[in-house]
Order: C-alpha cells, then structure tokens, then sequence
C-alpha cells in the first residue's frame, strides 16, 4: 500500500506539475510631466578666441578668452549641470524626452565663426560637454566662418547641434514676407544638405522677429527658436522666443550664482 502510495504521488507531480511563480516584475517609474516653464539657462556666445585687432571695439565685445570659456565649462561640469542642445530641448516640449535633468544649461553660438573650430570645440570635448552653432548658411566656407569640412565634422561628434540663422543674417522685421520666408526656409535646406542631418533649431539675426517671422520659423519646421532677450525661464509657450543670457566673465560661484539665483536680467 505504501508503495502504491509513493508511485502515485510521483506521478501526479509529473502529470499535474505545480505552477511555477512569475516573479515580480520592477516597477518602472514614470516621471511627472514637466511644469513649464522652468529654469532653463541659454547662454549665448558670439566669439571665443584672443582678440589680435585691438581695434575691433565690436568683435571684442562680443568676445570671451579661452581661458575664461575653459572655466566656465569646468564649472558648470563640475556643478553636474546636464549640456543640452536646442534640438532636444524641442523634443523635451514635444514629450519626445520625458526627464528634464534638474540642472540644465544650453550652450549656443551665433553666426558659426571659425573659431568655434579652433577654440571652442576642443573645450567641449574636453568636457563632454554639448553646444548649438547657430550657422548664417550663406557664409559657411567664407573668410572666418566655418566651412563645410568643419561643420560636417562638429555635426558628426554628437557634442554639437547645428541650427540656423537665415542665409544672409538680415534682420527679419526689415524684409518683405516672400523674402523672410526664403531666408527662413532656405537657411534649414542648405545646411541639411551640407551636414546630412536635420536642422531643426533657428536663431533672429540680431534678436528681431515678430508674429510673421515666428509664423515662417514654425511652417518651415523648426521646433525651437531663439531670441536676444535677456532672461531664464523657458518653456513650451515661447519656443519659438526663448530667452537667452550672456556669461560674461563669470565663472566659479559668480556664474552659478547668476544661473541659480538671480532673477533680474538687464538687457545687452
């Protein structure tokens, strides 16, 4: 009887096997949706280089030594602020991103000057840090500009995103629809054909743009924009004006400070 007792429960163990426990599955957590808009510093940059024409009063002014651009960099990576570019700052307010980093920082250059070749892109490596030219596509190859060797190279790294900033530089307010619109729209052909990627960030000429020039910027399929205007919250309802902020010589405590604390900005 014991026997028989043994060979049967044997059997039902392999007839009517215990069903095996699927284990826990990790709950993944979803972020909340961003509240825009939020602190998001842009700052702008023209020219970085050691200024040899003393004379130039104009491209000084617009200038930062690399020595003092190194130090900036080194402190905003050292204070772990995430570098973004203006392209996935647009798929952020598309919700094709879902995690704002909780500190963020835009590097963009306007007009694409040659040294952001030589001065400006060996930093960023350095740091790994990433960065936006905004490039006059008209003048890529000009004397001082980038050519396309060179735009072709930084748009390949992964560092650096390439946006545009009309293919003349005219100021937008000061032209006629059909022309604003072929500066717009022809800027974002020409340097697509010339990178191979898309370009989907756009830059004012000297900070001008109004409802029609917005208008073109959005039907010509950019997602972000940017402006001159000195401020640092950003956020979906003007991502087609956002404020941008000039560094100065801050570096160190003074820039953090400026990034993190100050909330009047004073224009140019």
């Amino acid at each position: 009887m014991k026997l028989f007792c043994a060979v049967f429960t044997a059997l039902c163990v392999v007839l009517f096997p215990t069903p095996q426990q699927t284990p826990a599955q990790p709950l993944v957590e979803t972020p909340p949706p961003i509240m825009w808009p939020v602190r998001l510093p842009i700052l702008m940059y023209h020219y970085v280089e050691y200024v040899e024409d003393k004379g130039d009063t104009i491209r000084q002014s617009l200038n930062i030594s690399p020595y003092t651009f190194d130090a900036q960099i080194k402190t905003l990576a050292d204070a772990e602020y995430t570098f973004l570019t203006a392209k996935e700052v647009g798929e952020l307010f598309d919700k094709k991103r879902s995690r704002l980093p909780e500190k963020t920082v835009l590097i963009t250059f306007d007009d694409g000057y040659r040294d952001f070749y030589t001065d400006v892109f060996p930093i960023l490596k350095k740091y790994n840090a990433k960065a936006t030219v905004y490039m006059i596509a008209g003048f890529v190859g000009y004397k001082n500009n980038l050519t396309e060797k060179q735009l072709k190279e930084i748009a390949a790294s992964g560092l650096v995103d390439i946006g545009a900033h009309t293919v003349h530089h005219v100021g937008l307010k000061h032209v006629s629809p059909d022309e604003m619109e072929k500066e717009v729209t022809e800027s974002k052909k020409i340097l697509e054909d010339v990178i191979n990627q898309p370009v989907v960030s756009f830059a004012y000429p000297n900070g001008e743009y109004d409802d029609e020039a917005i208008t073109f910027v959005r039907q010509a399929g950019f997602t972000t924009a940017v402006t001159t205007t000195p401020g640092i919250e950003n956020g979906v309802e003007n991502r087609f004006s956002l404020f941008r902020l000039r560094s100065g010589g801050r570096t160190g405590e003074a820039l953090l400070q400026y990034l993190n604390h100050q909330t009047d900005f004073k224009p140019w």
